[in-house]
C-alpha cells in the first residue's frame, strides 16, 4: 500500500488516450452494465440442467470469493466513481493480478450465462466482457499512473493485468477488512438472489414448454417479454 507520489491534478498521457476516455464513461456507469448484459440470457430461450446449475453456481461462488478478497484488501474507500484514489493496494490478491475484482466479475458473469442454458451466448459474453473491461481498465490505469506515478508503474511491471500468477519474492503484510467487505457486498448478494430466482423461474417455464404444458408462457418468454402466463 502506497500514498500518492504525485499530484492528483497531474494527468498522464495514458489517462488522456481515447480508449481511456471511453473507458471513463463506462467506468462511471459500470454498476448497471452487468444487468443489461445478463438481460440477454435471461430473456432468450435456453435449455439448462442440474449439471449446468452446479457449474454455474461454482463459477459464481469462486468469482465472489475473489471479489471479497479484493474488497477486503482494498477497502471500500478505494471503490468510488471519481478519480480521487487515496492509496495504491499491491498486497494480497492484488499481488497476483492488478484487477482481481474484474476477474471475479468475469467468472460470475459466465456462471449466470451457464445457468441460463443460453450457451451460444458464452463466446459473445467473453467478447463483450473483454471489450468493456479492457476500456475501463485503460482508464483506471491511466488514473493510477497520474496519481501514483513511479510506484504504480513499478507495480504494473511486476503484476499481470488479468491472468493471475504467484507474486515474486516475499510479500509485505497488509490490512484486511473482512467485515467491511461482507457488508459492502450485501447489495451484490441480493442481486445474485434475484437473478438466481429469475433463472430458476425461467428454467421451470422452459421445462413446461418442452413438455407442452405452458405454450403461452413459452411464447411470452421467447419473444423477450416478462408477462408470462403459467
Amino acid at each position: 500500500m502506497s500514498n500518492p507520489t504525485s499530484s492528483p491534478e497531474r494527468v498522464s498521457a495514458a489517462e488522456r488516450s481515447i480508449p481511456a476516455q471511453i473507458g471513463g464513461v463506462l467506468f462511471r456507469h459500470r454498476g448497471w452494465l452487468p444487468l443489461l448484459f445478463l438481460g440477454i440470457p435471461l430473456v432468450m430461450p435456453g435449455s439448462t440442467s442440474p449439471f449446468r446449475w452446479e457449474v454455474g453456481l461454482g463459477l459464481i461462488i469462486i468469482g465472489e470469493a475473489i471479489r471479497l478478497a479484493g474488497v477486503a484488501a482494498a477497502g471500500t474507500v478505494t471503490r468510488r466513481r471519481s478519480r480521487a484514489v487515496q492509496r495504491l493496494v499491491t498486497y494480497g490478491i492484488f499481488a497476483w493480478s492488478r484487477n482481481p475484482l474484474y476477474n471475479g466479475n468475469f467468472l460470475i458473469w459466465m456462471g449466470f450465462v451457464t445457468i441460463s442454458g443460453v450457451l451460444w451466448f458464452l463466446p459473445i459474453a467473453v467478447l463483450l466482457f473483454a471489450l468493456e473491461y479492457e476500456l475501463i481498465v485503460r482508464y483506471e490505469e491511466g488514473v493510477l499512473e497520474s496519481i501514483f506515478g513511479r510506484d504504480y508503474l513499478d507495480y504494473k511491471t511486476e503484476t499481470p493485468r488479468w491472468i493471475p500468477r504467484p507474486p515474486k519474492g516475499p510479500q509485505p503484510p497488509g490490512e484486511y477488512h473482512w467485515a467491511e467487505a461482507f457488508k459492502s457486498e450485501i447489495s451484490t448478494f441480493l442481486q445474485y438472489t434475484v437473478l438466481l430466482l429469475a433463472f430458476w423461474v425461467k428454467s421451470k417455464v422452459m421445462a413446461g414448454c418442452v413438455a407442452g404444458k405452458s405454450v403461452s408462457g413459452c411464447f411470452a418468454w421467447g419473444s423477450g417479454g416478462f408477462s408470462i402466463r403459467f
